[in-house]
């Protein structure tokens, strides 16, 4: 039985060690004078492949506005954050149809967690997101059965500009526009 589980160990550790992690694209945010956080997006090769503009109101409520690469507007998202630190994440398509939700919250350990849904309300995955002891942010993405298929990992440079780089199980994924 020991040598079993030494066995089986060490084709477990073989699977880790040889499992792939594509890096499938990079965001780059920053934020201006007034408020206003501009965030591009690229895809594995570099190439824009859209942009997202949000500002957050008196209220507290941050809108963002998606776009493709050529500037056109293909959805927006509305957050805003409860009594009880909740934050609730609308995402509407170009014609203000629902497209689907998320629900965050952080731990008193410091971990964000993220639930997302689509139109109907059914679970489509989730994230967990931690910030080390040196800024870097690394945000780990399940599907709806708890299985990982993707990371990020994003660091704040001397200039406040935010980078991000997204990284998938599978080679054939592309970074997403928003």
């Amino acid at each position: 039985m020991k040598k079993f589980m030494m066995t089986l160990m060490t084709v477990m550790i073989a699977i880790a060690a040889n499992a792939q992690r594509y890096n499938v694209g990079s965001s780059r945010s920053n934020t201006d004078y007034f408020g206003t956080t501009t965030t591009t997006h690229s895809n594995r090769y570099g190439q824009t492949t859209g942009a997202s503009t949000s500002s957050t109101d008196y209220f507290g409520t941050t809108t963002t506005t998606h776009r493709d690469r050529y500037g056109n507007t293909i959805g927006t998202s509305t957050s805003s954050t409860d009594y009880f630190g909740n934050t609730t994440t609308t995402h509407r398509d170009r014609y203000g149809n629902t497209t689907g939700s998320s629900r965050s919250n952080t731990d008193y350990f410091g971990t964000t967690r993220t639930d997302y849904y689509d139109s109907y309300g059914n679970s489509t995955g989730s994230s967990r997101s931690n910030t080390d002891y040196f800024g870097t942010t690394r945000t780990t993405h399940e599907d709806s059965y708890g299985n990982t298929w993707g990371s990020s990992s994003s660091s704040t440079d001397y200039f406040g500009t935010t980078n991000t780089e997204h990284y998938s199980n599978n080679s054939s994924d592309d970074i997403w526009s928003w």
